[in-house]
């Protein structure tokens, strides 16, 4: 079995390429197809997100998969790209580095930001798109099982993906839920609709908040966010109205002046009765004048104070790297000794018919020379002759198993062909 992968990340390929070499789900079912009539007999595997994009693919000794310039090729064909564009920016693996690249990438331990959990989901969804489309098989499935296994391992058994390093994720998890225990009963005010706004919402959403309304200066930009994310528009020039009803305020601007004054916060305050209010200032310069943040029942967070949150764990996720890679390492040595161990399969079953043909010419001439044998003594010596065999066989099978843990074993497999003259 042979594996080869070729990709580019956001560490390798310009952003401006990156989005001209992006597949969607469509055009995905469509390369797929083009990769079934121009590799018959290989498996193949597109990953497509916004940072990567990487094609696994995998053949057998008779259909090796293809080699890398073939893949560049491929690629560039399907996105109507110029090949040379490409060359300089793909990266190229083979075989075992293949599975540790896959099982690295389904732990987040190669994304942008490091323990990232979404990526397995779009792990789970290439594999199915290459189920669906036909160019999956059983190597690029027990790879791709192997890597889901490592990626759960890796969330379970270090603490990689525990620590939030987004400044809107710190925001909610972190500051937000620190004075809240809960947000399905709070009315969220967001201030801003950029996409600092949108994914602020997202991490409020799976947070519980129901009560959302988005104002902005620009009205149609808080109706369409608001449409798309499940929200309700405000108007800008309601502010103060919104902010006297507000439990949560999350603002995401790009004023050069405070929106929100220590003036207008003070005419808003007499009038909110001394209900608590947590205010997450994301904006640079700031929205909020920080003055407010020394106002009875009231929580201001600056970005600086996120940053700050967000840095420390990063830390403490680099901590965990080695203790993940261990895991990945320890997988992927298990998928190459159960795949190195698959590839045998054909010598042992060649191994097996042979002994069984000639047990069973064994067993007719013994029986022919002793014709009264009775059948309950005919079957007693048939399982003798199985016994004896099995016994004979289990040292080399052993021995197979135990090669293929470190690697494939063709000298093994190459002497047991000569020794018991095993044809191809």
């Amino acid at each position: 079995m042979t594996l080869a992968l070729v990709g580019g990340t956001h560490r390798t390929v310009p952003l401006d390429l990156r989005e001209r070499l992006a597949f969607s789900a469509e055009q995905t079912a469509d390369a797929l197809a083009r990769f079934r009539d121009r590799f018959p007999g290989r498996e193949g595997v597109l990953l497509s997100t916004c940072n990567r994009v990487e094609l696994y693919a995998a053949g057998a000794p008779d259909a090796p998969a293809p080699d890398a310039a073939d893949i560049v090729a491929f690629l560039a064909e399907c996105r109507g790209l110029d090949a040379t564009q490409l060359e300089p920016v793909l990266s190229r693996e083979r075989d075992e580095a293949v599975v540790r690249h896959l099982f690295a990438v389904a732990a987040g331990l190669d994304s942008m930001v490091l323990g990232e959990p979404q990526i397995l989901a779009q792990v789970k969804q290439a594999w199915t798109l290459a189920q669906e489309n036909r160019t999956a098989g059983p190597v690029t499935g027990g790879m791709f099982q192997g890597a889901l296994r490592a990626a759960k391992r890796v969330a379970t058994e270090t603490g990689l993906g525990r620590q939030r390093v987004s400044i809107p994720s710190v925001a909610v998890a972190d500051f937000a839920s620190g004075v809240f225990e809960r947000f399905d009963d709070k009315r969220v005010l967001l201030i801003g609709a950029g996409k600092m706004a949108a994914e602020t919402l997202r991490y409020l959403r799976e947070a519980g908040a129901r009560d959302v309304t988005i104002v902005n200066r620009t009205a149609g930009r808080a109706v369409e966010l608001a449409a798309r994310l499940g929200a309700r528009p405000g108007r800008f020039d309601r502010l103060a109205a919104e902010l006297v009803t507000a439990d949560l305020v999350v603002s995401t601007t790009g004023a050069s002046d405070p929106v929100v004054t220590l003036d207008l916060f003070a005419a808003v305050e007499t009038r909110r009765e001394g209900r608590p209010l947590v205010v997450l200032d994301l904006a640079v310069p700031r929205d909020f004048d920080p003055r407010i943040g020394t106002r009875s029942g009231v929580w201001l967070y600056s970005v600086d104070d996120l940053a700050a949150a967000c840095d420390a764990n990063r830390r403490s996720r680099q901590r965990e790297m080695p203790a993940a890679l261990a895991i990945v390492d320890e997988e992927t040595r298990r998928f190459m000794g159960d795949l190195h161990h698959r590839s045998t399969a054909p010598v042992i079953e060649r191994l097996r018919a042979g002994w069984s043909e000639t047990g069973d010419a064994e067993l007719e001439r013994l029986f022919r020379r002793l014709p009264h044998l009775a059948d309950a003594d005919r079957d007693e010596i048939r399982q003798a002759f199985d016994r004896y065999a099995a016994k004979l066989l289990h040292p080399p099978l052993v021995s197979l198993r135990d090669e293929s843990r470190s690697g494939s074993p063709h000298g093994l497999l190459d002497a047991l062909k000569r020794l018991f003259d095993l044809d191809d």
